[in-house]
């Protein structure tokens, strides 16, 4: 369980972080941060799985990667989280390091394609929020990583920027290996579980 500590120092940076996101025009200097009860759903969701394995594609500012930790905390898990702005992956290795998180943490900064091309282990649970253009030509590589058998892949933002994703979810309903649902929590949840 997430101590209140925890929970009060996530509610006030993702009070922050909308507050930054409310004065960009530009929507690449948003940081754009999971939505709490998305990000809830998720530590829940890890803790059920006894995950021991977890990738983060779009690490931002750390909001999801603290959850994330959280929880891989409690279930003894390793996590790597990709970022592809050296400076948005700092902030997020700051806020870690304050929670004293960053044990279980290994930061990766570089291209998403790069590293999930060169990643030999596979993983229990991936949490894929980062820019969506790219989802489809990630998709040999992520269930190659995805463990079978129950391992999970959460794609965020299904429901908000549904038109962006529509090819990319088509393309994994249409693999009889997984099984998938939308969940109608923050901007949209589509969870892939492996057969």
């Amino acid at each position: 369980m997430p101590t209140r500590e925890f929970l009060l120092r996530l509610s006030e940076l993702y009070d922050e972080f909308q507050q930054h996101d409310a004065k960009q025009c530009d929507r690449l200097q948003r940081f754009r941060n999971i939505e709490p009860d998305s990000a809830q759903f998720i530590s829940m969701l890890i803790r059920t799985q006894q995950s021991q394995s977890i990738l983060e594609i779009g690490t931002s500012t750390g909001y999801s990667t603290l959850w994330l930790a959280e929880a891989a905390q409690a279930t003894g898990a390793h996590m790597v989280t990709l970022e592809i702005e050296e400076k948005r992956s700092q902030q997020a290795k700051n806020y870690a390091q304050e929670l004293k998180l960053d044990s279980v943490i290994e930061f990766w900064t570089g291209d998403a394609a790069q590293y999930l091309q060169q990643a030999i282990d596979s993983f229990d649970f991936i949490l894929l929020d980062a820019e969506r253009s790219y989802y489809a030509a990630y998709w040999n590589d992520l269930q190659r990583l995805i463990r079978k058998k129950g391992g999970v892949l959460i794609v965020d933002n299904v429901i908000s920027h549904a038109a962006e994703v529509k090819e990319f979810l088509a393309i994994i309903k249409q693999d009889a290996n997984f099984m998938t649902t939308t969940l109608a929590l923050g901007a949209g949840l589509f969870m892939v579980v492996a057969k």
